[in-house]
This record gives C-alpha cells, sequence and structure tokens, in this order.
C-alpha cells in the first residue's frame, strides 16, 4: 500500500521511516556526525555537511511533510526558528498580514525584530474576510494564520482567507501548532506554507523544542532549503531523534488530549465561578460550525476566564496540584498558564485587552491523564467541593 493510501495512524509510525540498511535497526539512528567523507570532490551519498543535511533529520522531514499531505519538509531548532526563517522570503518594505489573535512569540519576532529589518505588519481579525481584504495593499506579500488562534481558540475560515490570498498572489503560512496534522491540514485548502512547534503535541513530550514547516510548492521549497541552510537555525540529530519517537504516538495522544479536553469544557462551563469558556468542541463556541466543516476534530487547548480578575486567577493558579503552572502546550501532562502575565506578555497591554485576552483569562492545555483527576484539580483550585 503506498504511503498516500495509508491512514493517519500508520504513517505517523512509517511515513518516511525505513530499516538502516547497513544494521537492520528499526529505529532511525542518530547521526550524530558534522560532516561525510566524500569518494571524490562533489561525489557522495547524498550528504556533505549537516547544516545541509543530515539523515535522521531528512527522516523526520519528511515524516511530517507525509503527515500534513505536503511534499516538503523542513526541520528547525524551535517554531520562532521556523517563522524566523521563513521571513527570509521577503525582502524590506514588504508587508504581511497577520491574525490579530497570535501567539505572542509571533509576535514579538514580528514586532520588534523583523519590522526593524523592514518588514510591515499589519494585525487583523482574520475571521472576518472583509477586513482581510481591506488591509491588502500592493505591497502585501503574505498573510500569517493562525487556527485555532492562541489564546483565545478563534477559528479562522481557512477556504475563505487562502481563497482570497491566492486571488491577489499573497503567500499564505498557517501554523498548525494547536492542531497539529491529526485534525487538520492546510495544505488541503490551498495553504502555501504550514508551519509547527514540533515542541508542542508532535513531540509531546515536554523534552525538546523544535520546529517545522511544509509546503507541497517546489518553488518555495527551494527558497526555504536555500534560507535553512544558509541561516543554519536547524536542529540537531538527537533533538530529531526525540521528535521522531515522539511523533509515533500521535494519534492516540491526541485522541486522548481532546477526549479530555471535550469533558472538561463541560465541566468548567457550569462552574460558578467561571465567566467564559472558549473551546471550538463546544455548541456555545461561536464558530463551533466551521470548527467542524474544517477540523477533524476539537484537540486539547481550552482557555476559560474566571470572574473576579486576576487576583482569583492568580490565586487558581497557585493552588492546582496536577495541572503545572508552566509555558508551552501539547505534552501528555497537563499544563495551566496565565497568558496575559506569561505566553502574550510581549503583546501590549491595550492590544491584549482590545483582543479580549483579559486580566483572569487562564489557558489549559490538557494532557492524557485520566480526566477525573484532572477535574477534581480544577475543582479544588477553583474552591469548589471534591467529588
Amino acid at each position: 500500500m503506498s504511503d498516500q493510501k495509508q491512514k493517519f495512524e500508520t504513517k505517523v509510525i512509517h511515513a518516511g521511516v525505513h530499516p538502516d540498511p547497513s544494521t537492520g535497526a528499526i529505529m532511525t539512528p542518530i547521526f550524530q556526525t558534522s560532516t561525510y567523507v566524500q569518494e571524490s570532490p562533489g561525489k557522495h551519498k547524498g550528504f556533505e555537511y549537516s547544516r545541509t543535511g543530515n539523515p535522521t533529520r531528512k527522516v523526520l522531514e519528511e515524516n511530517i511533510a507525509a503527515l500534513e499531505g505536503g511534499k516538503f519538509g523542513f526541520a528547525f531548532a524551535s517554531g520562532c526558528a521556523t517563522t524566523t526563517t521563513l521571513m527570509g522570503l521577503f525582502k524590506q518594505g514588504d508587508h504581511i498580514i497577520c491574525t490579530d489573535d497570535v501567539y505572542g512569540g509571533t509576535y514579538r519576532l514580528f514586532t520588534k525584530v523583523m519590522s526593524h529589518l523592514g518588514l510591515e505588519f499589519t494585525f487583523v481579525n482574520l475571521c472576518d474576510a472583509e477586513a482581510f481584504k481591506k488591509a491588502i495593499q500592493k505591497n502585501t506579500k503574505a498573510v500569517w494564520v493562525e487556527t485555532p488562534t492562541n489564546p483565545l481558540l478563534k477559528i479562522i475560515d481557512l477556504k475563505s482567507i487562502l481563497t482570497i490570498a491566492k486571488k491577489h498572489k499573497i503567500v499564505s503560512l498557517v501554523d498548525n501548532t494547536f492542531m497539529g496534522p491529526y485534525f487538520q491540514n492546510p495544505l488541503q485548502y490551498s495553504a502555501d506554507i504550514v508551519v509547527h512547534s514540533t515542541t508542542k503535541f508532535i513531540n509531546g513530550h515536554s523534552d525538546v523544542v523544535g520546529g517545522l514547516a511544509v509546503t507541497s510548492d517546489k518553488e518555495l521549497a527551494q527558497k526555504i532549503g536555500f534560507l535553512q541552510n544558509s541561516m543554519g537555525a536547524i536542529p540537531g540529530p538527537f533533538d530529531c531523534f526525540l521528535v521522531l519517537r515522539g511523533v509515533k504516538t500521535l494519534a492516540v495522544r491526541m485522541q486522548r488530549h481532546e477526549e479530555n479536553a471535550k469533558k472538561i469544557a463541560q465541566f468548567l462551563e457550569t462552574h460558578k465561578k467561571v465567566e467564559k469558556v472558549m473551546y471550538p468542541g463546544l455548541p456555545s463556541h461561536p464558530q463551533h460550525k466551521l470548527a467542524k466543516q474544517q477540523m477533524r476534530g476539537f484537540g486539547g487547548m481550552i482557555s476559560f476566564v474566571i470572574k473576579g480578575g486576576f487576583p482569583l486567577a492568580q490565586s487558581f493558579l497557585e493552588k492546582t496540584k496536577i495541572f503545572s503552572l508552566a509555558e508551552s502546550l501539547g505534552g501528555v501532562e497537563s499544563l495551566v498558564s496565565h497568558p496575559p502575565t506569561m505566553t502574550h506578555a510581549a503583546v501590549p497591554q491595550e492590544m491584549r485587552e482590545k483582543n479580549g485576552i483579559v486580566d483572569g483569562l487562564v489557558r489549559l492545555s490538557i494532557g492524557i491523564e485520566h480526566c477525573d483527576d484532572l477535574i477534581g484539580d480544577l475543582k479544588q483550585a477553583l474552591g469548589g467541593p471534591l467529588g
């Protein structure tokens, strides 16, 4: 059976992976080498130097590309390294439109680093296709999309936004970190490039930092490959090995993340100390119908607002026992964070409040522990009765 016809659960384990020809090892070896011996000048076995290419990294890149339904994959040292490298596709004076509710690290990179190098950015609510159209300028070269957004879990209509982008010859880049390839494949909606922080769900074990970009466009792939080699923000072979090891359980993990998240979102929605719950799987989510249309599930991320603002949110965050207060997301263990002071602290307060990132906002990354224990932890931290 060809890789294209295999089910996702099979692809995560086998796509791009082959037994080592020299030993028969079923797991991809860690090729911990900086360079490769050549038979003659320019005559080699496909690898010259490990910044340019490494066998362990190559397997990871092929694996994730297959999971996203793409042809070309490129691994990087982190999600931010991925974004930084992709900005090299554009030149001074180019304009990029970005969703207004975006990961704080992306906002910081765009406004504090890339803008100083001559790129121009406009932050727009991409849930509104008309707002996107109005923001397009003569020098607009790209649109950066997150869906669901971080941390408000708004759903952006990929078909609508990407159709507009194609019409105006705008390069579309979609950060698919929250859903991962198990629940969503933006390339099927004509996205040009899909981006992941492999630190999160793809690796899933909170023990490595990495990033990846996938495309099916040969010309873009050649440019990204050139930038990857020239800028050198690549992961080491051991990091690639860890991500490859983690991705093998992606399907079963994502199923459990979602199963737990649905129950927890329903619990939070009925709690008297919770003002609002943001989870695409809830019928109360304003874009629940759209989420069902363009995703195959709703993922493991939940945001909610605690009544009483920061003082009560701080009290809750200090009381959780199973939920660990920490940056990041997507691991097997459940995490809790406070976006205004943690992941989105780089976003100006005025913009945070305008977008709805209020002081009482809490973000949960739902792990794969037993759901009863997770709900019990939330109950006691919120001050409700146990049991």
